[in-house]
């Protein structure tokens, strides 16, 4: 019978794609599994850590995977995606976690499961899907927000939408080894000022209906002269005079039957007694006996005092009771305006004072925020404006970079990191003011247009793989490690249009880039291939009538032999088999 994806994935760990959390420096997908994806009927792929290479027969389904990934980032469903005469198409995905994916997951309300994150998503026939997260309910918004915490992917479909201004500006800070922790407390102090300058500069009509009001509730509740827990003591004396004669009376009737009367228990207990102190004069048994009708005498004594003073205590009042019920009705009348209790209408009174204080002493309270407002503002301009000379310095220098290994990937290009200043305060942001924009020109005389206006998905993996190494490879982005997370990096088809030496530079760089993170990489071209960690073979069979696409992880000799299909063809010959030994040994 033919597995299925679980319902509840289990640890990737178990599977043997690595077992501690983060413990080669790079988080990474540990296991990405697939089934009525697509022609994937059902299969399971666990990566490891450095380069992993995807490659086989053009039309296999290598893309297919990657598009699986973006899907699980959150990218746009279709019911197309569902194999033929399936119901649904279901994605899942073992990440290992991350400080700041544990943070997005507390955030949207969903437990943490350990050192790995669990994704699974599922496409209905009818365009509808359900996502889920470490087998909990969650949405594709969560998916999104984990994102960049997790994968970046560059595949044909995705690598615009995943590096956004923001992405631009986050790489140029790593680069250079930007913090913006000073730009962002000085940002929050400006803000919480202006908030609170604006609130007292609402408009002045408002100001005065509200100082009236607060000044007839502050009064009200000042006449009343309220004392905390008031209310309670006088419903208890209220139920006292209310019901003075039948206190009295029962009081009284106690106080005959427990002493006075003459079958009073007072009395009983007396002749018992005598009768038997009678009996222990001769049977030492009933010396107990004794002492305990002793001791019964002297309770009910002390209960008949009690309710004999209780009784000469009570002083039916018709007019104490009046006042009482008048003074529960006032505080009945308060506390449905102003508060549960007695002890709530006190603390209401008292913080509409506050704010009645607040509003009176208004002009030099607005003084005083207009100052602290006014230094806030000049604390995060000259904060942001020293980030953003630093940014404009180390632009010019990852241009200048990044050109260089861009155009050792068979490109001929001309790049520029433009760094803007926004100065307008609609503009600050707890990551300065900055607009951080890539521009590239991919052809001789052509004007430098932004990122996105890049027609070939191919040169936008090798634009993107370039700054990654750039990055990466500079000594002040080693400062930064530690806090800026590596993510996994995945490249569909990055070796679109080029070949030979560009090829070996391109694998050269995807090595080069693995060693700080995780690399995911679809290719055609065996110069690439030669220098991954962990090589996946995407092939397609025919089982019963239906196309299959299945991933194998190969061992050295498979390897080498997929390798020599990629330099020879359909037909592997010796040569080919020799010459990839070679290539994956000088890779290494």
């Amino acid at each position: 019978m033919r597995r299925q994806i679980p319902e509840a994935l289990p640890v990737a760990a178990k599977a043997g794609a690595g077992a501690s959390r983060c413990a080669h420096n790079v988080c990474m997908l540990l296991e990405l599994r697939a089934e009525n994806y697509a022609v994937i009927d059902h299969a399971i792929v666990l990566f490891g850590p450095g380069l992993n290479l995807l490659t086989g027969e053009t039309g296999a389904g290598k893309s297919i995977l990657v598009d699986a990934l973006a899907l699980l980032m959150g990218g746009k469903a279709s019911a197309e995606v569902i194999r033929h005469g399936a119901e649904k198409a279901v994605v899942a995905c073992v990440f290992e976690a991350t400080p700041g994916a544990d943070a997005i997951l507390e955030a949207n309300g969903i437990d943490a499961s350990g050192t790995e994150i669990i994704l699974r998503r599922e496409v209905m026939q009818n365009g509808k899907g359900r996502v889920f997260v470490n087998n909990q309910p969650a949405t594709v918004s969560v998916l999104r927000q984990l994102a960049p915490e997790l994968a970046l992917v560059h595949a044909q479909s995705e690598t615009l939408s995943s590096f956004d201004q923001a992405q631009q500006r986050v790489l140029l800070d790593r680069f250079a080894a930007l913090s913006v922790e000073e730009v962002a407390r000085h940002h929050a102090r400006w803000k919480a000022a202006v908030d609170k300058l604006a609130e007292m500069e609402r408009g002045e009509q408002e100001r005065l209906q509200k100082a009236d009001l607060w000044s007839y509730q502050s009064r009200e509740i000042a006449d009343a002269h309220l004392r905390p827990q008031e209310d309670v003591g006088l419903e208890a004396e209220k139920r006292i005079l209310a019901n003075a004669e039948k206190l009295y009376t029962a009081a009284m009737s106690a106080f005959e039957q427990l002493y006075e009367g003459s079958t009073s228990a007072e009395t009983t207990l007396r002749a018992a007694l005598r009768q038997v102190e009678e009996l222990a004069r001769f049977d030492t048994r009933f010396g107990a006996a004794v002492e305990q009708l002793t001791s019964a005498r002297a309770m009910v004594d002390d209960v008949a005092e009690s309710v004999r003073d209780y009784a000469e205590s009570i002083h039916a009042s018709p007019e104490r009771l009046a006042e009482i019920e008048d003074r529960l009705a006032l505080l009945d009348r308060l506390k449905r305006k102003y508060g549960a209790s007695v002890d709530a209408v006190i603390e209401f009174g008292a913080s509409v004072a506050a704010r009645l204080a607040e509003v009176e002493d208004r002009e030099s309270i607005l003084r005083g925020l207009q100052a602290d407002a006014e230094a806030a503002r000049q604390a995060y301009a000259a904060a942001a404006a020293a980030l953003s000379e630093r940014r404009q310095k180390a632009a010019a220098r990852l241009a200048r970079n990044a050109e260089k290994q861009i155009n050792e990937l068979a490109m001929k290009v001309r790049f520029e990191v433009t760094v803007s200043p926004q100065s307008e305060t609609v503009q600050w942001t707890a990551q300065g003011w900055d607009s951080v924009e890539y521009r590239i020109a991919t052809n001789v005389g052509e004007p430098l247009k932004p990122l996105e206006e890049i027609a070939s998905g191919g040169e936008m993996s090798r634009v993107m793989l370039a700054l990654k190494v750039t990055v990466e490879d500079g000594a002040r982005a080693q400062q930064m490690r530690a806090v800026a997370a590596p993510r996994t990096l995945v490249f569909d088809e990055i070796d679109i249009g080029i070949g030979g030496r560009a090829a070996e530079a391109v694998g050269s760089k995807l090595k080069s880039l693995s060693r700080s993170q995780q690399v995911l990489c679809v290719t055609h071209l065996p110069q690439i291939a030669a220098f991954a960690d962990q090589h996946f073979l995407i092939e397609k069979h025919e089982r019963q009538g239906r196309t299959e696409t299945q991933v194998r992880l190969l061992d050295e000799p498979s390897r080498v032999h997929e390798v020599a299909r990629m330099l020879s063809g359909a037909v592997v010959t010796e040569a080919s088999q020799q010459h990839a030994s070679q290539m994956i040994a000088a890779s290494r």
